[in-house]
């Protein structure tokens, strides 16, 4: 779903509009200025270039616009300070812990200061205690008032930040609405099936 709201798959069929613009009917130069100027992407497996430092990886995207070499350094040192990384601007990703490695991509897609930022399950590749420095982020966004689309499995994340809560099942939206209303009364049995095993595991 979140591949196909930046662009990176196509639908079968219907419209996809994205802050109002339908963005299957843009060039394929229109489309990727659109995602650039509207839409950052944090991917499941954090997708770091390992020849690079930290504040070279957040900068990759910003090579793309017309910005001079000091404004580019204030975004990046901007968005990896966001995240808690000022300190490791030079350390490559090898040199990172995993939850230091998804800050860092949470940072570059941050840096071009996008109007939305679309999580693809961005907590599954970490051990609990790492989680929680990554979780500590996703909060910290969410309190000043970003727009952020969440793919996730972790029903206590998804409590804990969402306004709006959509349950998928098989490509279909089983149910949606407040958190409140889903994990306190959820009406859908898959989802009640759902939220048992998950208390249960």
């Amino acid at each position: 779903l979140i591949s196909i709201m930046c662009g990176i798959l196509w639908p079968t069929e219907g419209e996809v509009k994205v802050f109002g613009t339908d963005i299957y009917k843009l060039s394929d130069t229109e489309l990727v200025n659109f995602r650039l100027n509207n839409i950052g992407f944090i991917f499941q497996f954090y997708h770091l270039l390992p020849v690079l430092t930290a504040f070279e990886n957040v900068e990759l995207p910003l090579l793309l616009l017309p910005l001079s070499g000091a404004e580019r350094r204030q975004q990046v040192l901007t968005a990896l300070d966001l995240v808690g990384l000022s300190d490791r601007l030079q350390h490559r990703p090898g040199q990172l812990s995993g939850g230091q490695q998804q800050r860092a991509a949470i940072a570059r897609g941050l840096c071009m200061s996008p109007e939305a930022l679309l999580f693809d399950e961005p907590t599954s590749a970490l051990d609990p205690e790492l989680e929680q420095e990554v979780i500590a982020v996703i909060k910290d966004l969410a309190s000043e008032g970003r727009t952020m689309v969440i793919v996730t499995h972790d029903m206590k994340l998804a409590a804990d930040v969402a306004d709006h809560v959509v349950f998928l099942h098989l490509g279909r939206i089983e149910e949606e609405g407040p958190p409140a209303t889903l994990f306190g009364a959820p009406k859908s049995q898959r989802l009640q099936q759902f939220l048992s095993s998950t208390v249960a595991a």
